[in-house]
């Protein structure tokens, strides 16, 4: 969440930055501002009360000391009680009130974000590689995975719903081939890895920005313990330090972890609707990071390094872009995106998101550093970055490297995984 006295001392520079995001956040802000006022005035009253409820108990005591009769000076503390109970209640009401409103304003966008409504503002920082040539017409995926029987979508809506997929064969053994090689890579790069649960609770869907603003997004599970299908592994990823304090010298902390997400939102708008480019359940490994302050953006670079040299390993074109301040997700003060090329669209794709929150997340869930025991804690900065969502990669190499004869061929770092040069 955004810090509060921040919002108090620059109310004009939040509320202008904020509603470059595409929504007036005005009467949102205002609202916010008036119930810290009202807190603030509740709790000095409350102070108050208190102290002058505590000289008149001294007062009784120095009269009964004296033998003097206290009666009056009874009654009167005794109306200060019932003052106190409802001017406490008044506070906490005010003080839960303005937490709510606070985790419902978004992350402010970075100063040297793109201003723009949507991601037609974003910018295309650089393209890698080109998009490859076909001397005959190349098929999309859906129909070489129904020639080559990699995918079953009627089989995957039997057992469930529309939106999911059974992977067959040479095709699940490449989602697998992917997840290790993506896993093997980044560990390679410092990364350590992890194995999440899959199932989170309200808590950690708070801390990350989930809730309260998306929660129909996601999917609930009927358990009395509130937990929920978690949407990307930045959620428990994330939550692994909450409530907690790191040492400095922890930092900054390097994770990947593989899971597989889900969300309700695959799908809007009616997009996407053939093949599994949007699915209510896919693949994903993740990179997440706590870092100090000062170097959260040095981080950041490596970590969309890092997403890149998948990319580049397996020779598929791509291009990075920079979100502009009406794309960014609620986290996020800065992202970029990684999109690859796929034949049967004729244009790039996401297949990463790599974003800086800076302390967003970190005051959310309570997660901070100390540089030394007499130091006062300060919260991180986190980071989350595909690396890369699965089953897009998987499409691109499906598209990428299919033949004329209706063959694909595996890119060579995948060749160790899969045992085998096509399929």
């Amino acid at each position: 969440m955004l810090d509060l006295k921040m919002i108090r001392e620059s109310k004009a520079a939040v509320i202008k930055r904020l509603n470059s995001r595409g929504e007036d956040v005005t009467a949102a802000i205002e609202s916010l501002l008036a119930t810290d006022d009202t807190r603030r005035r509740v709790l000095t009253e409350l102070e108050e009360l208190k102290a002058t409820r505590n000289q008149a108990s001294k007062k009784i005591g120095d009269a009964k000391r004296h033998g003097e009769d206290v009666s009056a000076l009874l009654a009167e503390v005794e109306t200060f009680k019932s003052r106190i109970q409802e001017l406490e209640k008044q506070a906490n009401d005010a003080s839960e009130s303005l937490h709510d409103q606070l985790l419902r304003i978004p992350n402010l966008p970075h100063e040297a974000c793109p201003i723009g409504a949507d991601e037609t503002a974003n910018v295309v920082l650089r393209r890698e590689g080109y998009p490859p040539t076909f001397d005959f017409t190349p098929k999309a995926h859906w129909d070489l995975a129904a020639e080559k029987n990699l995918l079953d979508f009627e089989r995957a809506a039997k057992i469930s719903a529309s939106r999911f997929v059974v992977y067959k064969g040479d095709g699940a053994r490449l989602e697998r081939a992917l997840i290790q090689f993506m896993m093997d890579t980044h560990s390679a790069r410092g990364y350590e890895e992890l194995m999440l649960p899959y199932l989170v609770n309200a808590a950690s869907m708070t801390a990350t920005g989930q809730f309260p603003k998306f929660k129909n997004d996601a999917f609930a599970v009927n358990d009395e313990r509130g937990l929920y299908l978690n949407p990307t592994a930045e959620v428990p990823g994330i939550n692994l330090y909450r409530d907690e304090i790191i040492p400095l010298a922890d930092l900054p902390l390097k994770y990947t972890a593989f899971t597989t997400a889900f969300r309700q939102e695959a799908g809007s708008a009616g997009r996407d609707t053939r093949g599994i480019i949007r699915q209510h359940q896919f693949n994903k490994v993740e990179l997440i990071k706590f870092t100090h302050p000062d170097t959260s953006y040095q981080e950041l670079d490596e970590m969309l390094a890092s997403s890149e040299s998948i990319l580049k390993a397996l020779k598929l074109p791509y291009q990075v872009i920079e979100l502009c301040t009406g794309d960014l997700g609620f986290s996020m003060r800065k992202t970029y995106d990684i999109e690859v090329y796929l034949p049967a669209y004729e244009t790039y794709r996401e297949v990463g998101s790599i974003s800086n929150a800076e302390d967003y997340q970190a005051r959310r869930g309570n997660i901070r550093f100390k540089a030394d025991k007499q130091a006062k804690p300060e919260f991180v900065h986190t980071l989350n970055g595909s690396g890369l969502a699965v089953g897009r990669t998987w499409i691109a190499v499906v598209e990428n490297y299919q033949n004329a004869d209706g063959t694909i061929t595996v890119p060579d770092v995948l060749v160790p995984y899969m045992k085998k040069t096509e399929f």
